[in-house]
């Protein structure tokens, strides 16, 4: 399954920079394919957190090359819609 795959390659590097991987999705949002890191940490996860995260672990899913097909990553936070 891609998601316990992708888990299993990001969760320590995540932790090591002081997240947490809370949840990992992968499927259709409309017409793309979406992989979704769900992070959190102690306190408010904002913006620059995500982007942080991001620039950890978009270069280890281009390494490790667990998905076929295109798709998006988007990495956000479990208060998701809320400012």
């Amino acid at each position: 399954m891609i998601e316990e795959k992708v888990r299993d390659l990001l969760k320590a590097p995540i932790e090591e920079a002081g997240y947490i991987l809370a949840e990992v999705t992968y499927g259709k949002e409309g017409p793309t394919n979406t992989l979704t890191l769900v992070i959190d940490k102690d306190g408010y996860v904002n913006i620059n957190d995500c982007l942080a995260v991001n620039k950890i672990v978009n270069p280890l899913l281009d390494d490790a090359d667990l998905i076929d097909e295109s798709y998006v990553l988007d990495v956000c936070s479990k208060e998701k819609g809320s400012d």
